[in-house]
């Protein structure tokens, strides 16, 4: 049995942050798990904030997949092509 492959999505509230949420999601397959951190409301231990400076992401919406920031990510938008390129939507 594979693991799930892991999806986090990171936003700030925004229609285009709102739009990569639904891609990701669209997109996902019953072997990604998606966590979705909002960095305008934090969290409570502020792990999110913690995790997207790990990530280097300067931007958002950013979506990092098991560790890696996303290449659609670090050169434009959101896509679901580029997720597909990056493996989301196939079994892990």
């Amino acid at each position: 049995m594979s693991n799930k492959r892991n999806i986090e999505v990171f936003i700030a509230g925004c229609p285009l942050c709102d739009e990569a949420v639904k891609t990701v999601r669209e997109t996902a397959c019953e072997s990604c798990e998606v966590t979705v951190y909002d960095l305008r409301e934090g969290c409570a231990t502020d792990e999110c904030r913690t995790k997207a400076k790990g990530y280097g992401i300067h931007k958002v919406p950013a979506v990092v997949i098991d560790g890696k920031l996303c290449d659609c990510c670090e050169h434009g938008a959101v896509t679901a092509d580029g997720l597909r390129a990056a493996g989301v939507g196939s079994a892990a």
